[in-house]
């Protein structure tokens, strides 16, 4: 078991790196699928609702193997031969995709909560509609945002595990490798099951701090 110990912290490190870039461009996809929401051209509502209702609805385990897959299908058509894609990018790709869809719905419910006199009386005062989003809109959407955005960061977390399954050598992959070359399974994923606990908990922490820094003062306003 404590052979594994410096295998456990480079699978950690590429769970925190998943979960950061996954989390980092989820969050702006995210907030760019539910601005084009909103947009008065149809089409584009539609389209960005398709997606949103895809992705919700499709396991994220289906996602990532489509991502891995699909993806060393493209390249190898591209380049005459097979390709396959990199097992990291592969995982940050679909994860971004799976939190985008669900981080849009929160997104549009809290633009949605912000009263439609906020937008009109900016656009009274001549603000431009990039104005409008970036300076009254989004600041107040974003303590409405915070519970739900915060639960979903760390559904992320729990969610990078699923990426082990197309090879990448995160906290997962390393139990399931443990567990089965000292055929010791218990211990292993009781170590797997520690380290999500503490990371769950730290982000739970630091979430709520987030949460008091941002919603109260929005409440007493």
């Amino acid at each position: 078991m404590y052979a594994f110990v410096d295998q456990f912290l480079s699978g950690l490190k590429n769970t925190l790196l998943v979960f950061a870039l996954s989390c980092a461009f989820g969050t702006l996809l995210g907030l760019l699928i539910a601005v084009l929401r909103n947009s008065t051209r149809k089409s584009v509502s539609s389209c960005m609702r398709a997606y949103t209702g895809i992705i919700r609805g499709v396991p994220e385990l289906l996602i990532i193997l489509l991502t891995y897959f699909g993806g060393t299908a493209f390249l190898s058509a591209i380049a005459g031969g097979y390709i396959e894609i990199n097992a990291f990018a592969a995982g940050v790709a679909a994860l971004t995709v799976v939190f985008s869809g669900y981080a849009a719905e929160i997104f549009r419910g809290a633009i949605n909560a912000v009263a439609p006199g906020q937008r009109e009386a900016a656009a009274a005062l001549g603000l431009s509609n990039s104005q409008i989003w970036f300076l009254v809109i989004i600041p107040q959407m974003i303590p409405i945002a915070l519970p739900a955005f915060c639960n979903l960061c760390i559904s992320l977390i729990k969610d990078t595990s699923l990426i082990s399954v197309v090879g990448l050598t995160d906290v997962m992959r390393v139990a399931y490798i443990g567990a089965g070359s000292l055929r010791a399974p218990l211990p292993f994923y009781l170590a797997a099951s520690a380290i999500y606990l503490a990371l769950t908990s730290l982000s739970l922490l630091s979430f709520r701090l987030l949460e008091r820094r941002y919603s109260l003062p929005a409440m007493k306003g």
